[in-house]
């Protein structure tokens, strides 16, 4: 399953699984599996802001670092979703 970065992000991989590709742009957070259980989940606005579905088990604190990488990323970040999806960012009409 792809993800976003080879590294953590405030000790969490960012991620997307195959089956997440029928919904627009979010992310997946999780510090061990790369699972959906367990896992935050963040849809990705068209400016880079992002709308918390799921906390999952990430702090408040690490889940304010993993919002401000994806702020800072978001670009980058679906330039990958894109190659697998063909929806867009959240609110986005297509």
């Amino acid at each position: 399953m792809p993800k976003y970065t080879a590294f953590k992000v405030a000790g969490y991989y960012l991620y997307f699984t195959m089956a997440c590709t029928i919904e627009c742009m979010h992310v997946h957070a999780s510090d061990t599996k790369l699972t959906e259980s367990g896992s935050a989940k963040l849809f990705v606005k068209p400016d880079g802001d992002t709308i918390v579905m799921r906390q999952g088990t990430v702090s408040e604190s690490d889940m304010n670092k993993i919002r401000k990488y994806i702020k800072l990323n978001y670009i980058t970040m679906f330039e990958m979703w894109s190659k697998y999806s063909t929806h867009g960012y959240y609110g986005e009409n297509k």
